[in-house]
């Protein structure tokens, strides 16, 4: 089962940050945006993969083999 939308490079790349306990603040550090940009990418992240926060997301995200 996929994705109803597949997810953009960037918001894969953040989406490998959610299982840390990295805030939002210091992922926008590591990737060079402001936090308002990771906010944005994971309201994405939350509605293509129909999770309602982090944990949630990255559960998902793991069983459609999206990350390990």
């Amino acid at each position: 089962m996929l994705a109803a939308e597949p997810l953009s490079e960037r918001e894969q790349a953040i989406l490998r940050y959610l299982p840390t306990m990295m805030s939002n603040q210091e992922i926008a550090g590591e990737l060079f945006v402001s936090v308002n940009t990771i906010k944005t990418h994971l309201k994405a992240i939350y509605r293509k993969l129909d999770a309602p926060g982090r944990r949630e997301a990255v559960s998902r995200a793991r069983e459609l083999g999206l990350m390990p």
